[in-house]
């Protein structure tokens, strides 16, 4: 039988009807009608708002996170006043659960910055002598390296996977930079460069300059990279790859292998890799537009991504529409403001006006198509794609500058599960296959004989 054909079979017995769902009352996907999440764990790490507490049916309001009890639109407000980066003190107060003084974040940053260099030859042996072609999946063969090395590296014990989580935390953007540039190296032609990290730069400082072959940045390409990475450092434990923390800690494993399995979550097009997806389906939209500001133009596009007769064909618009946010993601009002500044910076007014005009009209859009429960507002990846290309990084990278921003995430939620010593996660899934009889060999046949 040939490897289709079984591909077939193999599918066509695993399809489950979708009426059994309603009929056994099952939340597929862990969500209900509404798409807000089942209730299945308690956090004190980060909070996603989008709707009314304790009301049946729940009344969506505008979007708002918080970080351990923070607002993060108050928390980005506080350290740009005072002119400073803002990504290490909120890992500080994910990880500790409070603001940090003065001198308990210059103790932290430099902690950071002393780890972010990796061990002697690893980035020649893992790294540079086996690139993966995929950025995300040699960030997460890296990570699995650092645990041959690590002289410790199954003991559980907060202590431990403290020290584990700052070593990942800080030597995370040096994994992804390294790993970008060796793959685009191997696979891409292009000019291999490996600059060291500098232990008095900040992390978004430190990208920047590990990115570029120049090593250049200005003040407002580092601010502006410094909050895309503080607003995606955590977004409660019901995100998919939050969640997979939970689920895989639970089971006594090491962080490095809870890291590794939250990476690959990330990586899907559905979670941290729907920034790419915006970008590519924005220039796909271009090449339809022949006037950028008509929303006729842009409405007949945007009517056939649904149709799927256009871009990848899965009938979505990337960028828009989140389970939790309906009326809108505090992320995106946030990133929408700081990146109209830095397009004008680099002249590319008329892209960011384009991509306020897709957002305009694409609720619109799905709520004319599709059955809507709740409202559909653009999400943080909606912009933070279009923020990398402003800052002319490579898109193989967009997706791992999001695991840069969200190990803080993962890393807190692992000692929150560890600390409460809960059970095994194991939920529970209702079989609905048919009982059947045994059938011996001799009288079977196959679809060929049928």
């Amino acid at each position: 039988m040939h490897l289709l054909e079984w591909a077939n079979k193999a599918a066509e017995s695993s399809i489950v009807d979708p009426d059994l769902f309603i009929k056994h009352d099952v939340k597929r996907g862990l969500r209900d009608i509404s798409g807000t999440g089942v209730l299945a764990g308690l956090t004190r790490i980060g909070e996603v708002i989008g709707f009314t507490p304790n009301t049946d049916p729940p009344n969506p309001v505008p979007g708002r996170l918080a970080y351990r009890g923070i607002f993060v639109g108050d928390l980005v407000d506080g350290f740009v006043a005072e002119k400073r980066f803002g990504f290490e003190e909120t890992c500080y107060l994910l990880l500790f659960g409070e603001l940090p003084s003065a001198d308990e974040l210059h103790m932290f940053e430099e902690r950071l910055g002393n780890d972010r260099v990796l061990p002697k030859y690893f980035v020649r042996d893992a790294i540079l002598r086996n690139p993966s072609p995929n950025t995300m999946n040699g960030l997460t063969r890296s990570v699995l390296g650092l645990y041959v090395l690590d002289e410790n590296p199954d003991d559980t014990s907060i202590p431990n996977v403290l020290r584990q989580s700052l070593k990942l935390i800080a030597a995370m953007p040096t994994l992804a930079v390294y790993a970008c540039q060796a793959s685009a190296h191997q696979f891409h032609g292009r000019s291999l460069f490996i600059h060291r990290p500098v232990p008095g730069l900040s992390t978004a400082e430190n990208l920047l300059y590990m990115l570029r072959s120049d090593n250049k940045y200005t003040p407002l390409e580092a601010a502006l990279l410094d909050l895309t990475l503080v607003l995606q450092a955590e977004h409660g434990g019901g995100n998919n790859s939050s969640f997979t923390t939970h689920v895989v800690s639970s089971s006594g494993t090491d962080t490095y292998s809870s890291t590794t399995a939250s990476l690959c979550s990330l990586k899907g097009p559905r979670h941290g890799g729907a920034n790419l997806k915006v970008t590519e389906m924005f220039e796909d939209l271009k090449l339809h537009l022949t006037d950028w500001e008509s929303d006729n133009q842009i409405n007949a596009y945007l009517a056939k991504l649904l149709d799927r007769q256009a871009f990848d064909g899965a009938g979505l618009i990337y960028g828009m529409g989140h389970p939790v946010y309906s009326i809108s993601d505090p992320r995106t009002e946030i990133l929408r403001s700081y990146a109209g500044a830095l397009a004008a910076e680099k002249d590319m007014q008329d892209e960011y006006m384009l991509y306020t005009r897709v957002e305009r009209l694409a609720s619109e859009a799905i709520g004319a198509k599709r059955k809507v429960y709740k409202g559909v507002s653009a999400n943080v990846d909606f912009y933070s794609g279009f923020v990398y290309r402003i800052l002319d990084i490579p898109s193989e990278m967009f997706t791992p500058l999001f695991a840069v921003a969200r190990i803080v995430g993962w890393c807190a939620h692992r000692i929150e599960e560890i600390a409460n010593g809960g059970k095994i996660i194991r939920p529970a899934y209702r079989s609905v296959a048919p009982r059947r009889e045994y059938v011996p060999m001799d009288e079977r046949v196959t679809n060929s004989d049928t």
